[in-house]
């Protein structure tokens, strides 16, 4: 009797998800545990196992579908795997042309084989595009973290296949037409202007399908612009007090905890600090009503290969620095890896984005709704200040903060920023005020 293959369970309040990559077709072999097909919610990628031994039998489902949680996938015909030699391959096609004394497939130029390995450390959008152009991902070289393949990879690996294979490639675009000049005179018609001629030589294209995650990026940020009132106040913060007391402290710091002391800890507690001062930055709306939050779930955006995400550091007024270093390095590997669960990305009450990991001198963050509140870092640049009366160089960051001018108001946005400067800017004040 088959066994029915469904949607598991994909988190609180999640009801449905788009089928992704297939890495089995109808009539492969499988083991237990082996990954059948990955699922990709609004938040992370889910991968579907196969329950037992046997042969994938019919499948219900096909790649960009929508499906709700236990919606049939597949069906599984259990048992013992059938032997690797059944499987269809380009090996074994080459073989068995070469007996029957027929010429073995031609490679594509793009790649070396029809199918792409389900073995080398890959995100399902390189795996989705190899399988596509038929690259082998076994032999592309990964530059993410770990080795990690990205689309970046393949797409380039594509491009080199191309070139090598004598393809032609992208020209420049065309310079654009000089503008007609208008008439002579008013009793004579104006000339028509002349079509532009049609590009020439090869101008490739590549359509992707927007994953889930990217549709509900693009969704959640075009509701924070037309959901709220937002505005963004900025203001510069001296970071030579920190940088002094993370120079004296790191090596001690290190030897006692394991990792090293960095500056989003030191901005975490300012903001919290900030935020016990001025409640209504950790609030939100709830109809006509405000929720004033007297917790502290700070949400730290991250980076990653799909796209932003935010992993929320729980109850971090109760952390230490040390426990907040540990907190924020392990959220952030993990939603790089995409290991993060939905839970771990839900329920923050204000927002740090760091933009400048990246080189970013100034930017106007977006809020994370039902949030009011984000804060927005920068690069650190060395610029003259004037300290005391005398001109000196310093370590200054542009810090931004954008909030909700529904519930408030400018100067108390103003005043929330001050603080954070003032906390950094003499970081024993966060000891001192808890």
């Amino acid at each position: 009797m088959p066994v029915e293959i469904r949607v598991p369970p994909l988190g609180e309040s999640v009801v449905e998800a788009t089928v992704g990559r297939w890495s089995k077709k109808e009539g492969d072999s499988v083991r237990k545990d082996e990954v059948l097909v990955e699922l990709e919610t609004d938040k992370i990628t889910v991968e579907v196992a196969a329950p037992a031994d046997g042969t994938l039998g019919a499948v219900r489902k096909q790649e960009g579908d929508t499906v709700g949680v236990n919606e049939l996938l597949a069906e599984l015909e259990a048992g013992a795997a059938a032997p690797a030699a059944a499987q269809e391959g380009p090996a074994a096609s080459a073989a068995t042309a070469e007996k029957e004394g027929a010429a073995p497939p031609t490679a594509t130029p793009a790649a070396a084989t029809a199918t792409a390995s389900a073995d080398a450390p890959t995100s399902p959008a390189a795996r989705a595009i190899a399988a596509e152009h038929g690259v082998d991902i076994g032999g592309v070289q990964g530059s993410g973290p770990n080795g990690r393949v990205t689309k970046e990879d393949v797409l380039k690996r594509i491009e080199d296949g191309r070139a090598a294979a004598g393809a032609p490639q992208r020209q420049p675009d065309a310079a654009p037409v000089a503008q007609q000049q208008p008439a002579a005179a008013a009793q004579k018609p104006a000339a028509t202007p002349a079509p532009a001629p049609a590009p020439t030589g090869d101008r490739p294209e590549t359509r992707q399908r927007m994953s889930r995650r990217r549709q509900t990026i693009a969704r959640r940020l075009l509701e924070a612009q037309h959901g709220t009132a937002s505005l963004t106040t900025f203001n510069e913060v001296d970071l030579h007090a920190v940088m002094e007391l993370r120079k004296r402290r790191q090596d001690d710091f290190v030897k006692k905890h394991g990792i090293k002391l960095g500056f989003m800890s030191f901005f975490t507690r300012a903001v919290i600090g900030a935020l016990k001062a001025f409640p209504r930055l950790n609030a939100e709306i709830q109809g006509d009503e405000i929720v004033l939050k007297s917790f502290y779930d700070i949400g730290i955006a991250v980076g990653a290969e799909e796209g932003l995400v935010v992993p929320v550091v729980r109850n971090a007024d109760r952390q230490t620095f040390a426990d907040l270093e540990k907190s924020i390095a392990d959220l952030g590997k993990r939603a790089r890896d995409g290991k993060l669960t939905l839970d771990e990305l839900q329920g923050g009450t204000f927002t740090i984005t760091n933009g400048g990991t990246f080189g970013s001198m100034l930017s106007t963050p977006i809020l994370n709704p039902p949030q009011v509140g984000i804060l927005g870092m920068h690069n650190i640049v060395e610029r003259p200040v004037v300290v005391n009366g005398e001109i000196v160089i310093r370590p200054i960051m542009y810090v931004a903060l954008t909030y909700d001018h529904r519930i408030v108001d400018g100067s108390e946005a103003v005043r929330f920023l001050v603080t954070v400067k003032q906390l950094l800017e003499d970081p024993i004040n966060m000891l001192i005020e808890g």
